[in-house]
């Protein structure tokens, strides 16, 4: 059973001579301990398309399912609590809170799930601790660099049993050394039993993926798997 199924979907925006078919009947499966990269021009579909398997949005026709469970039956209460317990977001723009700690920024899903923040601190020790980022745990966003602040945006996804990593141009704000750090991370994440999809422009990162899907006018294209697969990159010692 695959971790993240799109089942024939299909998003409209606007009506009449206003509508703009964002997706048309796009379906794609992701399992778990796989990371797939989502390509296309902008305007493609690539953001709606994870906003969607996110739950963030709704399609307007078709489905999405998470470990088998169909999005649609469920209230906006369960949806709620899907994605604080089984969905990791990581935003281009980090979406970090200022006023919080490291710490407090990765344990804040769990801390809105009712688990305590004694509780809550374990698991975000860990998650910070699998990124190399542990001593940071004290300190706040505003005091790190780029690359540290996007590896706690990574924590805050994996923190707890998350089952679906979802990352909209999780590098873009990095230079290309960061930036392969962070897929490397994504993908590490993945093969610890989550299903990842990130969008990214850059072909050469997009190679750190399981599997390419390209998208053009809203509809899948093209798939692809990199040549040499993700694990003999895994294989090679990050630059320095």
């Amino acid at each position: 059973m695959s971790s993240l199924e799109l089942r024939s979907v299909s998003k409209v925006y606007g009506e009449g001579a206003n509508e703009v078919h964002a997706l048309r009947d796009v379906s794609m499966s992701v399992d778990a301990g796989t990371l797939v990269a989502v390509m296309g021009p902008s305007g493609s579909g690539k953001s709606t398309l994870l906003t969607i398997a996110g739950s963030l949005e709704e399609p307007t026709s078709g489905e999405v399912l998470i470990d088998g469970q169909e999005l649609s039956g469920m209230s906006r209460n369960q949806l709620a609590g899907l994605r604080r317990r089984s969905i990791g977001y990581v935003f281009q723009d980090f979406n970090l809170l200022a006023g919080l700690t490291v710490l407090e920024n990765v344990t804040l899903p769990l801390e809105l799930d009712g688990v305590s923040l004694r509780t809550a601190s374990g698991p975000g020790l860990d998650a910070l601790d699998r990124l190399g980022i542990a001593e940071l745990a004290s300190r706040f966003p505003d005091d790190l660099s780029g690359g540290e602040r996007q590896r706690v945006a990574i924590a805050r996804a994996v923190v707890g049993d998350r089952h679906v990593l979802l990352a909209d141009e999780p590098s873009g704000a990095l230079d290309s050394t960061n930036a392969e750090s962070v897929m490397r991370l994504m993908l590490t994440a993945c093969r610890e039993g989550s299903a990842g999809v990130v969008v990214t422009h850059d072909a050469q990162l997009a190679s750190w993926a399981d599997r390419v899907v390209f998208l053009r006018d809203g509809r899948i294209v093209d798939q692809t798997r990199p040549p040499d697969g993700p694990e003999s990159l895994l294989d090679t010692e990050p630059r320095p």
